[in-house]
C-alpha cells in the first residue's frame, strides 16, 4: 500500500497536525480562563453600551447592544485564531506541499468568511433573543422551532448561495466520466440535476467528492485535485481513475441511501431541544452574571446563551462530541458497504489507497484514540472491512 518514503511522509504530517491541534487546544484553553478570571466578558459589554450610546442606542435595547457584542467577540476570535490559520496553511500545509493559495487569495478568503459570517450571525442572535424576550414560559419551544427553520434554510442555500462565494464551480464536460456518473445516479433513483468540478486545487491540493442538496434535486460536486493529473512525462501521479472516482461516488451515494444526513440532522435537533431546554432552567439565575462581574439585576440573554451552552454545559458537550463522532464513523461504514453491494470493493478500496496517499493520511493509530477523535474510519480499518464484505459475498455465492 505505502511504501516506507510515504509512510514516513505520513506519520510525520500526522506528527505536525497533531502538534498543532494540541498548541491550538491550549491556547484556547489558556485564553478562556483569562477571559473569565480578568471578567473580559463584561468589560466587551460594557464597551458595548458605550459604542451604542454613541449612535444614541439606549441601554434598554438589548438586541441592539447584543449585535454590537457579538461583532466584538467574532472580531476577537477572528484575530485571536488568525495566527493559528496563517500557520496552518502557509507553514504546515506548505511544508507537506499541499497548500496551494496566495497571500491575497487567503486574504480575501478570510474577510468573506468573516463577513458571512456577521451577515448569518447578528440576525439570528437578533430574532433567538426577540423570542426568549417575547416567548413567555413556552419560549424554548419557539426558540427549537426558529433555530430548526434557520438550520434547514442556511442548508439549502448552501451549495447554491454560499459555497459559490469561496470556490468556482463547473459543470463536467461530457464524456465517459459524466455518462457513467449519471447512469450510476439513474440506476439508484438518484435525484440529481448536475454534476461540477470544484476548483479545489487553488487553495489545497488536498481531494474529495460530495452530494448536495437537502430536499429534492441534487448535485455531485467532485474536486478538481480527485481527477487524475500526469506529469510532463505522461505518468499518473495523483487522483484517481474514473472507474475509482465512481467507487467513490458509490460511497457518497450510500449517505444519501441510508438517509445519513436526515439522521444526522433529526439528531441535531433532539439536542438543540435539550440544550435549550437546560438554558431556559439556568440562565436564571444571577450568580451567574454577577460571577462574570456584572452588576446585580443586570443579565442580558446573550450572555446567559454563551455562558450556559458553551462553558456549564461543556461536559455534555463533550460526551455529545464522542457519540457524534462514534456516529459518524458508523455512518462510513455503512456507506462502504453500500459501495461493495454495489460491486464497487474493488475500486472503492484502490481509491481509499491512492486519496490516502494522495492526502497524506497516516493509516495507523491507536483505536481508543482514533474513536475519540477521528469523524472517518482509518485507511486499514476500512479497507479491513471491505475484504471481510468481500469474503462474505463469496461465501455467499
Amino acid at each position: 500500500m505505502l511504501n516506507e518514503e510515504q509512510f514516513e511522509k505520513a506519520r510525520i504530517y500526522g506528527i505536525d497536525k497533531t502538534n498543532l491541534k494540541i498548541a491550538k487546544e491550549f491556547y484556547s484553553m489558556t485564553l478562556t480562563s483569562i477571559i473569565l478570571y480578568k471578567r473580559w466578558i463584561s468589560v466587551a459589554w460594557e464597551k458595548s453600551e458605550g459604542i451604542a450610546e454613541i449612535f444614541n442606542i439606549s441601554p434598554k435595547q438589548e438586541i441592539l447592544i447584543s449585535c454590537t457584542f457579538m461583532t466584538f467577540v467574532t472580531l476577537f476570535n477572528f484575530v485571536t485564531n488568525m495566527p493559528f490559520s496563517i500557520y496552518g496553511t502557509f507553514v504546515l500545509e506548505q511544508k507537506h506541499g499541499f497548500n496551494k493559495q496566495t497571500v491575497g487569495f487567503f486574504i480575501k478568503d478570510q474577510l468573506k468568511s468573516l463577513v458571512l459570517s456577521l451577515v448569518i450571525t447578528l440576525p439570528v442572535v437578533s430574532m433567538a433573543i426577540y423570542i426568549i424576550m417575547l416567548g413567555g414560559k413556552m419560549f424554548v419551544v419557539w426558540l427549537w422551532l426558529f433555530t430548526t427553520v434557520t438550520t434547514l434554510l442556511l442548508l439549502m442555500l448552501y451549495p447554491s448561495v454560499i459555497a459559490p462565494l469561496f470556490d468556482k464551480f463547473v459543470p463536467l464536460s461530457d464524456g465517459s466520466l459524466r455518462t457513467a456518473i449519471e447512469n450510476l445516479a439513474s440506476k439508484l433513483k438518484f435525484p440529481l440535476t448536475q454534476i461540477y468540478i470544484v476548483e479545489g486545487s487553488k487553495r489545497s491540493a488536498h481531494s474529495n467528492a460530495y452530494f448536495s442538496g437537502l430536499f429534492g434535486a441534487k448535485r455531485i460536486v467532485l474536486f478538481d485535485t480527485l481527477l487524475e493529473k500526469v506529469d510532463e512525462d505522461k505518468k499518473v501521479t495523483t487522483g484517481c481513475t474514473e472507474s475509482e472516482i465512481l467507487g467513490v461516488l458509490a460511497h457518497e451515494l450510500g449517505h444519501w441511501s441510508c438517509s445519513h444526513i436526515y439522521k444526522s440532522i433529526a439528531l441535531t435537533e433532539v439536542n438543540l431541544l435539550l440544550l435549550f431546554t437546560a438554558f431556559g432552567a439556568l440562565f436564571r439565575y444571577s450568580m451567574l452574571y454577577m460571577a462574570l462581574g456584572f452588576p446585580q439585576g443586570q443579565e442580558p440573554i446573550i450572555i446567559g446563551l454563551i455562558v450556559v451552552l458553551q462553558l456549564i454545559l461543556a461536559p455534555y458537550n463533550s460526551l455529545l462530541s464522542f457519540f457524534a463522532t462514534a456516529l459518524s464513523r458508523k455512518f462510513e461504514f455503512e456507506a462502504d458497504n453500500f459501495a461493495v453491494s454495489l460491486n464497487y470493493s474493488k475500486e472503492l478500496r484502490s481509491a481509499l489507497i491512492k486519496l490516502g496517499k494522495d492526502n497524506l493520511d497516516f493509516p495507523i493509530y491507536d483505536k481508543l484514540y482514533s474513536a475519540w477523535y477521528h469523524s472517518h474510519p482509518t485507511l486499514l480499518h476500512r479497507i479491513e472491512n471491505i475484504q471481510n464484505l468481500i469474503k462474505e459475498q463469496k461465501k455467499e455465492s
